[in-house]
């Protein structure tokens, strides 16, 4: 079993509360440590309009974070594909993958919050459409060598050939996230690799990568459980006390993050906000809080479903030095006992 980070940073406009500067510094900070501690690769949020929390500029910030590490991959999950120019996105993507060595790990979705889609104006009824012609267009600029145009329905370029490329061939690896059986499906059928959220039981995380891997060595391929990324809030705690304090606050953020996804008639597009059933019970059976020997158990659990490859949250930690410390009591006290 391998492990990354999943997150973002600290950044909110307006508010005396804290130096959103700081916050940034502070995740870079912390990814360089979890490179030295032995962790595979980051992924990196994109939103927008939402204060605390949210990275709106994923690949610059990865673009930093990558001249400050060596052997890190460097992820997004995901680039919301409905509000960007393709071709200006795949340009960025690829110098970021040159730049960095084939480090780019391409997390690719169509979105899911209301409150984004308001703000730039974008029709969520329209997000699949703009997805699906945009992620063919972006493979086509990556591994086209001659100069092309194109006239699809959301975009029109003429006589255009996107550089530099990117330095893994044929192009960066991609992922998208999904968790319907359907769009886990169209998953292994474009070969991508899987992003799964953090909000899933273990039970439904076993079915997905079940479905996934069906799909997979359907098409003739040999099956690797990297190709599925699972998140996992984490936290270390202290004290049971500081324990039911973290879940508090991730059951409140979760809260948060519910309201700017869904629409003023109620419903949600989806996304991995969106899970059924209690919200106390879900925050309870996905998070992995508490003693190492206790986040231990929920590991072997997964892996027992089939994951090899977990993202850690550390958005239960409260963030700061505190952050840190459950950062590498993870990694010095936990990571051995899964090689």
């Amino acid at each position: 079993m391998r492990f990354g980070l999943f997150g973002s940073a600290a950044a909110r406009r307006g508010s005396g509360e804290f130096d959103s500067a700081e916050g940034f510094r502070d995740f870079i900070n912390y990814n360089v440590e979890a490179e030295a501690l032995g962790f595979h690769g980051t992924f990196v949020v994109e939103h927008h309009f939402t204060g605390f929390g949210q990275v709106s500029a994923t690949l610059n910030l990865l673009t930093w974070l990558g001249a400050r590490t060596t052997t890190l991959r460097l992820g997004t999950a995901v680039m919301v594909l409905p509000w960007h120019n393709p071709i200006l996105l795949a340009e960025q993507a690829a110098t970021l993958d040159l730049l960095s060595g084939g480090r780019l790990d391409f997390g690719i979705g169509t979105g899911y919050r209301y409150n984004e889609f308001v703000g730039f104006d974008v029709g969520m009824t329209e997000a699949r459409e703009k997805f699906e012609e945009s992620i063919d267009l972006i493979l086509k600029a990556w591994t086209s060598e001659e100069r092309f145009s194109h006239k699809g329905k959301y975009w029109t370029f003429n006589d255009i050939i996107v550089e530099p490329p990117p330095s893994r061939k044929p192009h960066p690896v991609v992922w998208m996230g999904a968790g319907s059986d359907r769009s886990i499906r169209e998953v292994a059928r474009r070969g991508f690799n899987l992003l799964l959220g953090q909000y899933a039981s273990p039970a439904d995380v076993a079915h997905n990568i079940s479905v996934f891997r069906e799909a997979v060595e359907g098409r003739g391929e040999t099956w690797d459980s990297m190709r599925v990324g699972v998140t996992r809030a984490f936290f270390v705690s202290e004290s049971e006390q500081e324990r039911e304090e973290a879940l508090e606050r991730r059951l409140a953020n979760r809260l948060r993050q519910l309201k700017l996804a869904t629409a003023p008639d109620g419903t949600m597009l989806g996304g991995p906000d969106r899970a059924e059933g209690d919200p106390n019970e879900i925050n309870l059976n996905s998070a992995i809080y508490g003693t190492p020997d206790q986040i231990a158990g929920r590991l072997h659990d997964l892996e027992n479903a089939g994951v090899g490859y977990v993202l850690i949250n550390g958005g239960g930690s409260g963030g700061g030095e505190r952050g840190l410390r459950s950062l590498r009591r993870f990694a010095k006290e936990i990571m051995p006992e899964f090689g």
